[in-house]
């Protein structure tokens, strides 16, 4: 089946589409008008890896065979691989992969994590990811905290700061005052995860990580700058509570760098990582390695769709998916995929991913990028 046209176009997310947030996408057409759905990194709208693929990508695809789908994409990295093969190039190639997996379950009819394998469970608890909590005091950090486990349900929480990352160790003290009044709420059998978003020095991460253990937390999460390799595998080694990283890692050798540095848990996320085929090659990766695969995974729709296909193949999934702040923001465009039920997500059993959306709503909001 031959590949009729490749669209690239933004998406402004939720209700308020002046003001909202643009999510990037890209559809991959047949000849016979069936099509798939793929997702980019959201990072700045997405505007550079659409700006990839309208100019340097489609053109190549028109015509070729879906079922080609490695080498196209393998092709097509290699073309461009002098813009960076971490970034914007990656992601672009994330959104493509996905959409042909999409495509290709539909023309074969069937689920894509039947197409991967099988599915060792159809239903996934998820772990609920609070943001913004650099800003909030104690008691503000328990209200959203309280709000949110009360709403999802979920199996674990995760707690992020999302500071500003030109600053480091800012109020370690505050810090570990705010995890402390997070374990006390939610009891001590609680899973808890904390995320720095990149927050600490080696120093400041090595004594809040102390306190996390005898909290009992149960990871870290990048506590400090994701591309300082050599600082994240120090923290991890020195510490005895599972440090994580790899949301801003794009290809698998990266993903292997942080491994050997000391890394136990690893984080890439399908959007950025290569989508469906790079992180089932992550996942054999770490299970190579005997490191936990966790993947970091914010977008509500295509690629939370993508991400649970996946982790579902995965025999011993250590930890729940994630469920980012702000999910319900797929409305009205999609009938929103990641809303939990009772602290699960259910595997869709459609063709390909199985995502549902409104057409006329989809063709209203999105902004076509073109070259």
């Amino acid at each position: 089946m031959k590949i009729k046209s490749v669209e690239a176009f933004q998406l402004p997310m939720g209700a308020g589409e002046a003001t909202s947030p643009r999510c990037a996408f890209v559809r991959i057409e047949t000849e016979d008008g069936r099509f798939g759905l793929g997702e980019a990194s959201p990072m700045q709208g997405g505007v550079a890896s659409l700006g990839i693929i309208a100019r340097d990508m489609a053109p190549y695809l028109v015509g070729k065979d879906v079922l080609d789908h490695t080498i196209l994409l393998d092709t097509l990295f290699h073309k461009c691989v002098k813009l960076g093969p971490e970034g914007a190039t990656t992601a672009a190639l994330a959104a493509l992969d996905i959409a042909l997996w999409d495509l290709k379950g539909k023309l074969l009819g069937q689920p894509v994590h039947k197409l991967l394998g099988g599915a060792w469970t159809t239903s996934l608890p998820c772990y609920t990811s609070i943001g913004n909590n650099s800003g909030r005091t104690v008691d503000e950090v328990l209200r959203v905290v309280e709000r949110r486990v009360a709403k999802e349900k979920p199996a674990a929480v995760k707690i992020r700061w999302d500071g500003d990352r030109t600053k480091q160790d800012v109020d370690l003290a505050g810090d570990i005052a705010k995890a402390k009044a997070v374990r006390k709420l939610l009891g001590d059998d609680f899973v808890i995860g904390f995320d720095a978003n990149n927050g600490y020095s080696i120093g400041g991460a090595i004594r809040v990580g102390r306190a996390l253990e005898d909290l009992g937390y149960m990871w870290f999460e990048e506590p400090v700058q994701h591309y300082n390799v050599r600082a994240m595998g120090e923290v991890a080694q020195r510490l005895d509570i599972t440090v994580s990283a790899g949301e801003q890692t794009y290809t698998l050798q990266g993903l292997r760098e942080l491994i050997d540095a000391g890394v136990r848990m690893v984080q890439p996320d399908i959007v950025k990582m290569g989508g469906i085929t790079g992180l089932m090659k992550c996942s054999a990766l770490a299970h190579a390695h005997g490191v936990e695969l966790v993947p970091h995974q914010t977008q509500p729709t295509v690629g939370h769709l993508a991400n649970i296909h996946v982790l579902s193949t995965i025999m011993h999934l250590a930890k729940p998916v994630e469920l980012a702040d702000n999910w319900e923001r797929g409305s009205p465009v999609f009938v929103n995929p990641s809303e939990p039920n009772n602290g699960r997500f259910e595997l869709p059993t459609a063709p390909g991913l199985g995502v549902q959306f409104d057409a006329v709503e989809l063709e209203k909001r999105k902004i076509v990028i073109k070259f």
